[in-house]
């Protein structure tokens, strides 16, 4: 029996530690990205220098100018905003969307998210590792969840602006846009690669680099 309950708890702790990020063991860990030293996470601030600002941050407030090519932008509040997350396990942010803009398809490969839709209608989906597109019409007051790790968008069809507020379960979910990851990685991927993955000629695979190549100040 022994045995049995030890491999229980053995995988317990297991999965806990591969279903979000780890417990925190004290109060208080307010990062400290200046110190140097390299953990999964960020060292822990001297309480002794622990203020109020290390837990607040006023870039959700309002929305914010939308000059992307896509029409969208996205103000993160996560650890490297908010030190004070740090350990929390939680961050959110703000995503804004011009009339037609997009969030285009990407992944958090830390973190589940939700949105609830601050503002105006949003076209919403992701699709499972079976291929299969799961989407919906979202509006104002109403909330949509996408699982962690699944490539997912959200796109504005109507003619005016949108907003959402979405929530995660990590300090620092990360953020894959499939496009850019793809095409503009340093170093590049291989031209011959995408031309196979994609089915396309260089010309076309050079056309998108070229388009979301960033832009030079």
């Amino acid at each position: 029996m022994l045995p049995v309950f030890v491999y229980l708890v053995i995988s317990a702790a297991l999965s806990g530690t591969l279903a979000y990020d780890p417990d925190m063991l004290q109060d208080l860990c307010v990062a400290s990205p200046s110190s140097g030293v390299k953990v999964n996470g960020f060292v822990c601030k001297s309480e002794a220098n622990i203020t109020a600002s290390d837990f607040a941050f006023e870039g959700l407030a309002k929305p914010g100018t939308i000059n992307s090519s896509v029409g969208s932008l996205v103000t993160n509040a996560n650890v490297e905003k908010i030190p004070g997350l740090n350990t929390l396990g939680i961050s959110m942010a703000r995503i804004d969307y011009a009339p037609g803009g997009l969030n285009p398809p990407h992944t958090h490969p830390r973190a589940t998210e939700i949105v609830f839709v601050l503002e105006g209608k949003l076209d919403v989906g992701f699709i499972t590792t079976g291929n299969k597109l799961t989407s919906k019409t979202i509006k104002q007051g109403e909330v949509f969840v996408f699982p962690r790790g699944l490539v997912h968008f959200q796109k504005n069809n109507g003619d005016k602006a949108a907003a959402v507020l979405s929530a995660f379960n990590s300090q620092l979910p990360g953020t894959q846009s499939i496009a850019i990851t793809l095409f503009t990685a340093t170093p590049a991927v291989p031209d011959d690669v995408l031309t196979k993955a994609f089915q396309v000629g260089t010309k076309e695979i050079n056309k998108i680099k070229t388009k979301l190549a960033p832009k030079k100040p």
